[in-house]
C-alpha cells in the first residue's frame, strides 16, 4: 500500500507499507519533494517494494485513485501482470462524497451547518449549554474533511431535539 502526502511546508512524503496476515509492516518512506511524481516514479518505487519483499509474496498493490498512480498501475501490468493493482475503496468514497457535496442543495446544507457549528462554538455561554443539553460535543472529526461534514450532519440530525 501507498500512501502520498504533502506537509505544511510543500515537503512530498509517500509511505509503502505491507499489509498481510501477521498484520501491517512499515517498509520504506520516501522524501519525493524534489522529484517529479509521475507514473515512472510511482511504479519504480512500488516495483523496488516488490523486488525487496518477494514477488511471489505480492498479491496486489492498494494506492488511491491520482492518474499517476493509474499510469503506475499501467507499467506494473506489464511488467509483472499477475499482481493486481487496485484503487483504495474509502479514496474512491471520499471523492464520491467531494462530488456530492458540490450538488447545490447538498452544499447549501453542510454551509448551514457549518454556520450553526461555528455559532455554536464560538459563544461560550451557548457552547455550555449545547455540552449541557447533549452531553458530549457535536462535532465528530472524521478520516477527510468530506467525510466530516457528513458526519456532522448526522450528529446535527441525531441531536436535533436537544439542539
Amino acid at each position: 500500500m501507498t500512501d502520498a502526502w504533502t506537509d505544511i511546508r510543500g515537503r512530498g512524503v509517500m509511505n509503502l507499507v505491507v499489509h498481510s496476515a501477521h498484520g501491517v509492516v512499515f517498509l520504506n518512506s520516501v522524501d519525493c519533494s524534489a522529484v517529479k511524481k509521475d507514473g515512472k516514479y510511482i511504479f519504480e518505487l512500488v516495483d523496488r517494494c516488490i523486488e525487496e519483499v518477494g514477488e511471489k509474496h505480492v498479491v496486489q498493490v492498494v494506492t488511491d485513485n491520482a492518474s499517476v498512480n493509474q499510469a503506475a498501475s499501467t507499467l506494473l501490468k506489464a511488467k509483472r501482470p499477475n499482481i493486481f493493482w487496485n484503487g483504495c475503496a474509502a479514496h474512491s468514497i471520499d471523492l464520491m462524497l467531494e462530488d456530492i457535496g458540490k450538488l447545490k442543495t447538498v452544499d447549501s446544507t453542510i454551509t448551514q451547518a457549518r454556520a450553526i457549528t461555528v455559532f455554536l462554538y464560538a459563544h461560550t455561554r451557548v457552547w455550555s449549554l449545547m455540552r449541557e443539553f447533549l452531553g458530549k460535543d457535536l462535532v465528530r472529526s472524521g478520516i477527510t474533511r468530506f467525510a466530516t461534514a457528513y458526519l456532522n450532519l448526522k450528529s446535527m440530525l441525531d441531536n436535533k431535539k436537544e439542539l
